[in-house]
């Protein structure tokens, strides 16, 4: 990986915090940390000694990540196995309740950067507050709908506020996370922090989709939404107590449209003009947007060939085998990047072979064949996903690093709103089968733009210690 920038180099002791900000007394003219401190520790200060100090280390850093990933997962999968006949409940038609949900992606579309940019100005864990109270507010919104039987042109404009919360999470945890492992010295891989996380979410997905949908059967459908906005709010209060923005000063000198505008630039100059960044950035809609259908189509598909409509059970397999994938996948990245020396290889390999798999959910018309296929495409695509969040992280500077990944999300996003009317005309048309057939052809052809970010080279391609990438 790329050498440090020079004065970057991360501290390997406890990290001293006054407040979650630097004393502005203290910075040099040139936006830098402090005359003659290393980055990540504040300066002592008689105006920062009247303030709580917060002691981070690396440890504390990567355990408030994981509580983080297990209270957001938690609160949105309270509602993931309901969600469409809540919808129908509330007296909308089916055509109407899909719509719905294509309000909330194309929310996450047009929220992405803009939400990366206030991660960027403010501060992520500013954005990640934000979020929390977005999203729980859209929540309730959500379920007085409900009880109004309210009309379509409601539920479209709160399904929008709805991805609107969700966008100030992508991208600005990540971010956070990656900057203060740095700050606080840690140089262990990126993968084992993220397939620990994504072990933690599985689980919480698990958890909340299999409770959503008990209480909602011993009770009503409202009151898992109103679960998941008051487990929200904890997780407000979480953040306001546990996060700090540690390795990463927000950016305000300039005012909030001259920052934007900055960053912007700088985002553009550092994300979309590296090319190994941009590569894997025009691949992503074709992975997110298929893996969309893919899991959502699954659930009609599964009934088909259970041969019972009513069998609401078998539909509820597909979240399950998900979150268990996402369990044993998190569990499985280590063993992945020992395997192969270069992150882009493994991406190469295994969403090659999802590819395949994808075609032969296609082609296999056996309930169990079908099964054991999700099984295995689920756990690749769980194995792989902490390595390309590795490798990604480990090209972008800080200062840039929440909007870009959240306009790779939006890369991932807009390949959904493309791809799900396509291959559900197909499924109309042809059946689902034919429907993934297609997806797994689609899916291929993101590999000639991972083989092409392999070719960049890039020092983050290699399984080494995290530093921060150099400036171009």
């Amino acid at each position: 990986m790329a050498a440090s920038a020079p004065g970057r180099k991360a501290a390997a002791r406890p990290l001293h915090v006054n407040g979650g900000n630097w004393p502005r007394a203290e910075q040099d003219g040139g936006g830098g940390r402090g005359p003659g401190s290393r980055p990540g520790y504040a300066q002592d200060s008689a105006a920062g000694a009247e303030r709580r100090t917060v002691i981070a280390t690396a440890r504390s850093v990567r355990y408030t990540y994981y509580a983080l990933q297990l209270g957001n997962t938690l609160a949105a999968s309270l509602i993931w196995g309901i969600n469409t006949i809540f919808l129908l409940d509330a007296g909308l038609s089916n055509l109407e309740a899909f719509a719905a949900n294509a309000f909330f992606t194309a929310g996450m579309v047009i929220f992405e950067v803009p939400t990366g940019v206030v991660a960027d100005v403010w501060g992520r864990r500013a954005s990640f507050l934000l979020g929390t109270v977005t999203l729980a507010a859209s929540t309730g919104l959500y379920v007085l709908l409900w009880q109004v039987q309210g009309p379509f042109w409601q539920w479209a404009v709160v399904s929008l506020l709805l991805g609107l919360g969700f966008t100030f999470f992508s991208g600005a945890v990540e971010a956070w996370l990656v900057d203060a492992l740095t700050a606080t010295g840690y140089t262990g891989p990126l993968e084992s922090v993220f397939a620990r996380g994504q072990v933690i979410s599985g689980t919480g997905m698990l958890a909340g989709s299999v409770a959503g949908g008990y209480i909602a059967q011993l009770t009503n459908l409202g009151v898992p939404f109103v679960l998941r906005a008051a487990v929200l709010l904890v997780m407000f209060v979480v953040a306001l107590v546990l996060m700090r923005d540690i390795g990463f000063t927000p950016s305000r000198g300039a005012g909030p449209i001259g920052e934007v505008r900055n960053i912007v630039a700088n985002s553009v100059r550092y994300g979309w003009r590296v090319p190994a960044v941009r590569y894997l950035m025009l691949a992503a809609p074709f992975t997110g947007g298929v893996s969309i259908y893919v899991f959502y189509a699954l659930q009609p598909y599964l009934l088909d060939l259970w041969g019972d409509p009513q069998a609401y059970g078998i539909a509820g397999l597909a979240a399950a085998i998900v979150a268990g994938a996402q369990i044993l996948g998190g569990l499985l990245t280590p063993q992945v990047a020992r395997i192969f020396p270069r992150r882009t290889t493994a991406l190469l390999v295994v969403e090659a072979i999802a590819a395949v798999a994808i075609l032969f959910i296609g082609l296999m018309m056996n309930f169990w064949a079908v099964i054991a296929l999700i099984v295995v495409w689920a756990l690749l695509f769980a194995a792989v996903t902490p390595v390309r969040q590795a490798y990604i992280n480990g090209m972008i500077p800080s200062q840039q690093r929440a909007t870009i990944l959240s306009f790779d999300s939006l890369m991932s996003s807009s390949g959904g709103i493309g791809a799900q009317p396509v291959l559900g005309r197909v499924a109309d048309v042809w059946g689902y089968p034919a429907s993934y057939l297609v997806s797994g052809v689609l899916s291929a052809l993101a590999l000639p733009f991972v083989a092409l970010a392999r070719r960049q080279n890039a020092p983050a391609d290699l399984r080494i210690t995290v530093t921060e990438p150099e400036r171009p």
